[in-house]
């Protein structure tokens, strides 16, 4: 039987106006609370299913090499020693290349206390070589993230504090 060692919270409707403006900069507070209230959190399809999918709070289209980095307003609080890596939905990649700008995402357990308070972003670009548009709407599913428990080095003696995404840890 899987272990339960996560719990997806919504981040504070403050924290995905920030989020949201990067990408929707003329959006009213009004606007943005619509869709912060219809932000699902990220589920398993079927008992079978390893992935969580996440689903985009906002309409996505994206022609070919364009990009759109999403806030998905969820963050996740997970045990240590484990970690949440975020994949393209199969059938969005298989369809149009959609790829995640990083490849892969990875969610650290203290990503969490970051100071944004663990705000999942994607980054997302239409690599489609056959012209094809992605659209996406409100609600659809984009991304899927898979929780994974992992080792350390017998010499290990890492003792920093993350305060971000990005490049927080020092090093990009």
């Amino acid at each position: 039987m899987a272990r339960r060692i996560a719990q997806f919270e919504k981040v504070s409707l403050v924290q995905f106006q920030e989020g949201i403006k990067d990408i929707l900069p003329e959006i009213t507070k009004e606007e943005t609370e619509e869709i912060y209230n219809r932000i699902e959190l990220p589920c398993r399809a079927t008992k079978g299913s390893a992935g969580y999918d996440f689903y985009t709070p906002i309409e996505i289209n994206l022609f070919p090499g364009e990009s759109v980095k999403i806030p998905t307003g969820i963050r996740v609080k997970m045990e240590e020693d484990w970690v949440l890596k975020l994949y393209p939905r199969s059938g969005l990649g298989f369809k149009y290349r959609l790829q995640l700008n990083n490849t892969v995402g990875i969610i650290d357990s203290d990503y969490y206390y970051s100071d944004n308070e663990g705000h999942i972003f994607a980054k997302l670009t239409n690599d489609s070589k056959e012209g094809k548009e992605v659209k996406l709407n409100p609600g659809d599913g984009f991304m899927q993230g898979i929780f994974l428990e992992y080792g350390i080095t017998m010499d290990d003696e890492a003792a920093g504090v993350r305060n971000g995404g990005f490049g927080s840890t020092g090093r990009s």
